[in-house]
């Protein structure tokens, strides 16, 4: 039980990290991002994703193609200081190393999460449409346990059981009216290895885009259940 108060916490905590987004977004002729409130939307159960709610009535069953906002990449507040906190001057990272890092999460969840897509036979589009399902994500509250600076630190050898944490902070909307149909919140840790291993920017990039795909998998399977279940009751579920 108290995990489970711990990720419900985490999650509301996360929600509320979207407010200024959302009300940038509202000023914005169409919607991005994830919405700071889940007005309208129902809680339901989910074996695939830690927190889902749903519109009642939603039906996506006409969505055939996908249209994916920017993708959103934000490190736990304080990493930054932790991480360097530990290390030796040659081997700190530097904001611009964070955001090396960012750069290269945002373009690899993205690329990850459309070509799950494609795989499943729909069509990634740019413009809305009544067949277009529109998605923000972000992949936000990073923790990346060993990362390497870029361009420094040659010398230093650190060992990690896990490469790091991230949680999963996605919307779906209709391209066209804008309304939420769903919002999905999921926090994880990356595989890892069972036992210690030599942490690389290449073991770090690995193991998130790992991640990245159990999201992306999570994510078309479940729509696929959705489409099956539409239109939604008040207690339409998301499991399998």
């Amino acid at each position: 039980m108290p995990n489970l108060r711990r990720r419900a916490f985490s999650c509301w905590l996360l929600i509320g990290c979207f407010v200024p987004a959302v009300s940038r977004a509202q000023q914005a002729a169409a919607p991005s991002g994830v919405p700071a409130t889940t007005e309208g939307l129902v809680k339901v159960p989910s074996r695939r994703l830690g927190t889902v709610y749903l519109r009642p009535g939603a039906d996506f069953r006409a969505y055939t193609k996908i249209m994916i906002d920017p993708v959103q990449v934000s490190f736990r507040p304080g990493w930054l200081k932790d991480i360097n906190s530990s290390r030796g001057v040659a081997s700190r990272m530097s904001e611009q190393d964070a955001q090396q890092i960012a750069a290269a999460m945002r373009s690899g969840f993205a690329d990850i999460f459309a070509a799950t897509f494609k795989d499943k036979g729909y069509e990634i589009v740019n413009a809305p449409g009544p067949d277009v399902l529109r998605v923000s994500a972000e992949v936000a509250n990073v923790y990346i346990s060993a990362p390497n600076p870029m361009g420094g630190g040659a010398g230093t050898r650190t060992y990690t059981v896990e490469a790091g944490e991230a949680t999963l902070a996605l919307a779906g909307r209709d391209s066209t009216t804008g309304a939420v149909l769903g919002i999905a919140l999921d926090r994880r840790t990356t595989g890892g290895a069972g036992h210690a291993t030599l942490a690389t920017s290449t073991s770090n990039r690995f193991e998130f885009e790992e991640l990245f795909r159990d999201w992306s998998l999570a994510c078309v399977r479940g729509l696929e259940q959705l489409k099956a279940r539409s239109p939604l009751t008040g207690k339409s579920g998301a499991k399998g």
